[in-house]
């Protein structure tokens, strides 16, 4: 597979992430757009997030009727939802639309993603996905700026409309361009044969624990690191305009580190390393955090270490089972979305005894992800 393809896959990524991304900084655009409480968007924003932990057991469905098939249903999911919000904007087609987008986003990016993987040996299958990856953080540096763009020189819906049609492109772009791989054989246990082997290998569910573990050890300080800046600065705004610039350039740097090292280092023992320099940089957090240059160093430090180890990760699923490839990246997803879960749940009380104990926390969960990656390394690389 050329580069150019794999910068093409990248830019459609781009467009479904711009579209995920821009719901957070615009919170109350939306909300004062749509003559609503941020509380109602929150809540919408919340029902996305639930269709989200449902999505992967939709996969068995999907996977045997090929890679190109759930590209093409998830981008015209996309394409649907973004255009009922351009043509008819309200409340009932915006939130209809968060939970179509994010389902087509979940069935296109693992089809996607096991595309790749059929087409790109395993030796160098992490530069692969590092530079699927730039999708995130470029979404962050480059989309959300320009939906902003395009709500201040029109309305809050503009951004949906334009959306929708790069999203239209892309799919008229695969339904010519792409030829599928071979299609995956149905289990002989049935249409959750799958599904059953995945929960009963334990290598496969200790790599999709290593994933929940690192998530739930950034969303704890991921949650309350904003709170722990005003606290500590009393600078809210600028210190988050700040921090925002600093996520989004360590996002990146993570990506690009692992489209760099993934493969030299192997991808298990990447994953240690990754784990281990999160850990040593949740550690540093409250140390060189007494200034402010101090807190966005080690935000920075903690970032990028987090976006290296989660998005070397996905090498790694691409082929702990590699017969059911899709249907594997998209549990590990919803794993990665339970640890968040269980972070966010965790943060506020390790907060109110104080920010080392939220930074200690992670690098406990850190650790028990590292026990993960011993295990999986006893049985794959």
């Amino acid at each position: 597979m050329s580069y150019f393809k794999l910068a093409t896959y990248m830019l459609i990524r781009l467009v479904t992430n711009t579209a995920y991304r821009m719901i957070y900084p615009f919170l109350s655009v939306f909300a004062r757009g749509l003559g609503v409480e941020i509380s109602v968007i929150s809540g919408l924003v919340a029902n996305r997030a639930i269709a989200g932990a449902v999505e992967p057991f939709i996969f068995p469905f999907i996977e045997t009727r090929g890679r190109k098939f759930g590209m093409l249903l998830g981008l015209g999911l996309f394409v649907l939802s973004m255009g009922m919000v351009a043509l008819w904007p309200n409340l009932t087609t915006f939130g209809i639309a968060l939970v179509f987008s994010l389902v087509g986003k979940a069935i296109f990016d693992p089809s996607l993603t096991s595309y790749v993987a059929d087409h790109i040996s395993y030796e160098r299958r992490g530069a692969a996905i590092g530079i699927l990856e730039f999708a995130w953080s470029l979404a962050f540096i480059i989309g959300v700026p320009a939906a902003g763009f395009l709500i201040a020189r029109s309305t809050w819906s503009a951004p949906f409309g334009v959306i929708g049609v790069l999203g239209f492109v892309a799919f008229i772009y695969i339904v010519l361009t792409l030829t599928d791989s071979a299609k995956p054989v149905h289990h002989v246990d049935g249409i959750f044969g799958n599904v059953k082997q995945i929960f009963t290998t334990p290598a496969v569910l200790m790599a999709f624990s290593i994933g929940l573990l690192v998530s739930a050890a950034n969303e704890v300080v991921n949650l309350m690191f904003g709170v722990w800046l005003e606290d500590s600065f009393k600078l809210q705004i600028a210190a988050l305009a700040g921090a925002s610039a600093i996520i989004g350039l360590s996002e990146l740097g993570g990506e690009g580190f692992v489209a760099l090292f993934v493969d030299r280092l192997g991808k298990v023992g990447a994953l240690g390393y990754g784990i281990v320099a999160n850990s040593l940089a949740a550690l540093l957090l409250p140390v060189i955090g007494h200034t402010q240059l101090g807190a966005l160093t080690g935000l920075f430090l903690f970032y990028i270490t987090f976006e290296f180890t989660i998005v070397g990760i996905i090498p790694l699923m691409t082929e702990v089972m590699p017969n059911a490839r899709a249907t594997t990246l998209s549990f590990a997803s919803a794993a990665n979305y339970i640890g968040r879960a269980i972070g966010a749940l965790l943060a506020p009380s390790l907060y109110a005894l104080g920010f080392s104990f939220v930074t200690g926390a992670a690098v406990i969960f850190n650790l028990l992800g590292l026990v993960a990656v011993w295990y999986v390394s006893r049985h794959h690389d």
